[in-house]
């Protein structure tokens, strides 16, 4: 079954000097301010579009690669992935980094990290993000 998930932004001003409020409707999780300087500069406690990408993609990631782990027998412990959306002012979004430190029982170093290119591939917001360079470091530990 197809889910569809929601939320909306309200914005007052100019993009330099503005100001929004981004609200997470499906999950009523709260409401959270946004702004260009916490965009492109320091955050002062507001989010910003790229944030708000790191947490999807690296939340999705480790669904994907949990469900890939236990599908092929070697069910993870924990997975802990850190997901660096870089942005440029006037150019965009250029990379984003994954980063992964996984427990994983009777699995080795090489069939890990494997494992992790696969997800980072299969991941449906690794897909969404076609044509932004993702790129990976996985850890066993």
């Amino acid at each position: 079954m197809a889910t569809t998930r929601q939320a909306h932004t309200v914005w007052e001003g100019d993009l330099l000097k503005g100001k929004g409020v981004v609200t997470f409707d499906s999950s009523g999780i709260g409401e959270y301010p946004v702004s260009w300087p916490a965009r492109a500069e320091q955050p002062d406690g507001k989010t910003s579009p790229e944030e708000l990408i790191a947490a999807a993609h690296s939340s999705c990631f480790n669904m994907a690669f949990s469900g890939a782990l236990a599908k092929a027998g070697t069910p993870p412990t924990r997975l802990n992935t850190k997901a660096e959306v870089t942005f440029q002012p006037g150019t965009g979004i250029t990379g984003i980094h994954l980063t992964v430190e996984g427990e994983v029982p009777d699995m080795d170093a090489e069939s890990f990290a494997a494992a992790a290119e696969d997800a980072k591939k299969n991941c449906p917001v690794s897909q969404a993000l076609t044509g932004t360079t993702i790129t990976l470091t996985a850890k066993l530990v």
